[in-house]
């Protein structure tokens, strides 16, 4: 991004801060609850049982509690505005509600890859190709989620 772009920025109240995070967490969060859903599905779908070993079973237990994890982060701030700054805002809760929005990628990113890894596994029958595979979409949401918006951070 160049200079042009550095010229539309505009510094925003503490209010329009924080509206919109969680606006952002709002629209994160179906996506997760919804990935959720899925996973807690797929145990009790014969297929799990019978195609997968008892430690493919539990990577995707571990794929569960991530979800869970980030879920419980994109959650936190609107509950901890509701219980502690209910009629105000603070550069505390902006800085805290940024951190939560942005660590619960990392669980995601993480849940994401190893059920990948198991339906790539599932569909190709090949261990090597299918962590091939979940590592190249690991790296995709790295660049995206990690090292492009770091790379901008760092630039301002």
């Amino acid at each position: 991004m160049g200079d042009a772009a550095d010229e539309e920025r505009q510094p925003q109240s503490l209010a329009e801060t924080t509206s919109n995070i969680l606006e952002e967490a709002r629209m994160i969060l179906p996506g997760t609850q919804t990935l959720f859903g899925f996973q807690l599905i797929v145990p009790f779908n014969q297929r799990f049982q019978d195609r997968l070993s008892a430690p493919e079973q539990r990577l995707h237990l571990l794929a569960m509690a991530l979800v869970a994890v980030a879920m419980a982060m994109l959650m936190t701030p609107a509950v901890y505005h509701r219980r502690v700054e209910t009629e105000s805002v603070s550069r505390l809760f902006v800085h805290l509600a940024t951190q939560l929005l942005t660590w619960s990628t990392r669980p995601l990113l993480v849940a994401i890859c190893l059920d990948f890894y198991l339906a790539a596994s599932l569909v190709t029958h090949e261990p090597f190709i299918s962590v091939i595979l979940a590592v190249a979409l690991a790296a995709v949401f790295t660049v995206l989620w990690v090292l492009l918006p770091a790379r901008e951070a760092g630039r301002r």
